[in-house]
């Protein structure tokens, strides 16, 4: 017996001896139950926390119920209060059982202990204070150090190129200073970052000094034999502190660093949003009628996702859990930037992608994405844009014929979903920013109301001098610059999303979502179970309150984004089984009425993640009340991120759905 659960076992001899006491007792585990369920209603637990007892009273109503598990289409039971009636009248636990027996213990103990302390004020900013930023003059000196030694390792590569159709190449003659002047010139151009990005597991160590271990390799290896993509940018290899010694980039390696069970499940990665897995003439997940192909993703009545057949299929870099790794692993997203480039097809698929957005009743945002949507070449994102105003004015144009109560949604919000202001702020260019003006401009003028950029920083190290530069140069346009932080195991330290959040705010940059890792296999190793988000959200984004922050959600299948849940079993893996129900702020796809109950099995135990987190560095301690958070409510949205009043009465039809029973 480990000494781990040698010590739980001892917590409940002493702590909880009537609880062992009834499992002794009873004959079986239904005997067991009911002894627990009595206890809750005597006078020995009247002054017991009260969410604490329906906690219990759950895991007893639930016990070896079985539920159908939404993420994996799989009916399964959770045996909480049986199996612990097994370990503690056989006494009989094993190492398998530390993580659910930890997690009991805890749920056990809140009945007798005082509710949840809320940290300071003073505390939560001592916890942001940990992390830097990538403006810390510290910071910068590092990465200036990182940059220079990068370009001498380009140079070398350079030097080796025999492609003479690559405008990064020497000339005849030119001296080692001439050369390392010209890749700082290079430097700044986005495309030589891309043409000299790391693709292999040698150029990826090769550019961060050798620093990687074995393992790492190893990993990498087998990561390009099972046909993973290995993508990286020197720019963003330069973030990296290769010493270990000046700054923490854990979480920047989590974007990057592909781990066992990523390789390992690769090849059978399947889409967490079931409702972006799409057969033609069939409704997907959510009920939703698209065209044909894979271009148009929908959830809600209101947006629907374009994804264009252009380089926008491939982005700045490949995150680790990326949540459309199962396109990865089909090879429609990819790295091979000639072939996807758009072919005259494109065009003619684009009018008729548009007609979608236009002959919809209820469609009134569009979020252009991918991968990225600014991996796109300037004319293509020009002319999909130009598309786009079209569109509008078309469905603009067809409302003024039809009655009041009659009309059509029309299109009021524009998002551009992309990650390379963070993977590559040399992207934002002169031309691409003409582009935005313009559009803007033009688009305004057929109804168009809101104007996003929606970005993903995931740590304040990613917020550089560039990054600034690029914000400020965005803002400039009309356009306002959102984020949608991934709360993997980096992220989710203590005060590391205070500091990301006022450093956004800084840069007039608005926090829009944390998202929930997406809880399959191969994002396991980041994946933070939810009560965490929960505990974040109640006790360090409270204190930031007067700048704008984001709503902690997890994406439900086939459902939407929603945080109200409840925890209604521990399965013998320790891995919590939680009941989730849509958020009821916002318009859903009739479907939910199918779905008034969600059970999602979470793929990681909390003791598991605390060890995790406790080999990082951090103290287990200071998460202590992260147990009691077995419950959760989706938070309001900002008003910012609502859709501007319409000015007329739209009709309530649907269009474009079928919903089975």
């Amino acid at each position: 017996m480990s000494q781990h659960l040698k010590k739980i076992m001892a917590h409940f001899e002493i702590n909880l001896t009537t609880i062992v006491e009834f499992a002794a007792k009873s004959s079986n585990s239904d005997e067991f139950k009911t002894k627990i369920s009595d206890y809750l209603k005597s006078e020995d637990l009247t002054n017991a926390p009260t969410q604490a007892k329906e906690n219990i009273y759950r895991l007893v109503e639930y016990d070896d119920r079985e539920v159908f598990e939404l993420s994996t289409g799989k009916i399964i039971k959770s045996p909480t209060l049986s199996r612990l009636w097994t370990i503690l009248h056989n006494n009989e636990a094993c190492i398998d059982d530390t993580a659910f027996l930890m997690d009991i213990y805890q749920q056990l103990l809140r009945l007798y202990k005082d509710p949840i302390k809320i940290p300071t004020e003073e505390k939560v900013k001592q916890w942001a204070s940990r992390w830097k930023s990538g403006l810390d003059k510290e910071v910068i000196a590092i990465r200036e150090a990182n940059k220079h030694r990068i370009i001498s390792h380009l140079i070398h590569r350079i030097e080796q190129r025999h492609s003479p159709k690559s405008r990064f190449l020497f000339a005849e003659g030119m001296t080692m200073e001439d050369k390392h002047q010209r890749v700082e010139e290079w430097w700044k151009d986005s495309k030589f970052h891309l043409a000299l990005a790391a693709r292999s597991p040698k150029a990826l160590n090769d550019m961060l000094g050798g620093s990687l271990s074995a393992e790492k390799i190893d990993i990498y290896r087998r990561a390009q034999q099972k046909g993973i993509p290995i993508f990286v940018t020197p720019y963003y290899l330069s973030l990296l502190d290769i010493t270990g010694n000046g700054y923490d980039d854990q979480t920047i390696r989590q974007q990057i660093m592909y781990t066992n069970n990523l390789v390992e499940t690769f090849g059978n990665i399947k889409a967490w949003e079931k409702e972006d897995s799409v057969e033609d003439g069939k409704p997907n997940a959510a009920g939703w009628l698209l065209p044909e192909g894979n271009n148009i993703h929908r959830r809600y009545p209101d947006v629907a996702i374009l994804i264009p057949d252009s380089m926008g299929r491939a982005c700045g870099g490949l995150c680790s859990y990326c949540q459309r790794m199962y396109d990865f692993q089909s090879g429609r997203l990819n790295f091979d930037f000639d072939k996807l480039k758009p072919n005259e097809k494109w065009e003619h698929k684009l009018r008729r992608l548009m007609k979608y957005f236009e002959e919809d009743t209820q469609l009134r945002d569009i979020l252009i994405t991918g991968s990225d949507a600014l991996m796109s070449s300037n004319t293509t994102l020009r002319n999909i844009l130009q598309a786009v105003i079209v569109m509008a004015r078309n469905k603009k144009h067809a409302n003024m014929k039809r009655h009041e109560g009659k009309k059509y949604a029309e299109i009021q919000r524009v998002r551009l979903g992309t990650r390379l202001p963070v993977y590559l702020p040399m992207r934002i260019d002169d031309e691409l920013i003409d582009i935005l003006t313009n559009f803007r401009i033009h688009a305004m003028s057929v109804g168009v109301k809101q104007f996003f950029i929606q970005t993903h920083f995931q740590s304040p190290l990613e917020i550089t001098p560039e990054v600034s530069k690029a914000i400020k140069q965005i803002h400039a346009t009309g356009w306002t610059v959102t984020n949608q932080l991934v709360f993997n195991v980096g992220a989710s330290r203590r005060g590391h999303t205070t500091k990301l959040r006022k450093v956004l705010n800084s840069l007039g940059v608005k926090p829009y979502y944390t998202f929930s890792v997406k809880g399959f296999q191969e994002n396991h190793d980041v994946f933070t179970p939810n009560c965490r988000s929960m505990q974040e959200s109640n006790e360090e984004k409270v204190y930031i309150s007067k700048i704008a922050s984001d709503r902690n959600v997890l994406n439900l299948p086939g459902i939407g984004k929603s945080m109200t849940f409840k925890m209604v079993g521990i399965m013998p893996d320790g891995c919590r089984l939680l009941e989730f129900k849509h958020d009821q702020k916002r318009k859903h796809s009739p479907i939910i009425n199918n779905n008034d109950k969600v059970y999602i099995k979470e793929n990681k135990s909390l003791y598991e993640y605390m060890i995790q987190l406790q080999d990082i560095g951090e103290d287990p301690k200071i998460y202590g009340s992260i147990w009691e958070y077995t419950e959760g409510e989706t938070e309001s949205r900002n008003p910012f991120f609502l859709y501007p009043e319409l000015d007329y009465n739209m009709t309530k039809k649907y269009n474009n759905i079928i919903i089975e029973k």
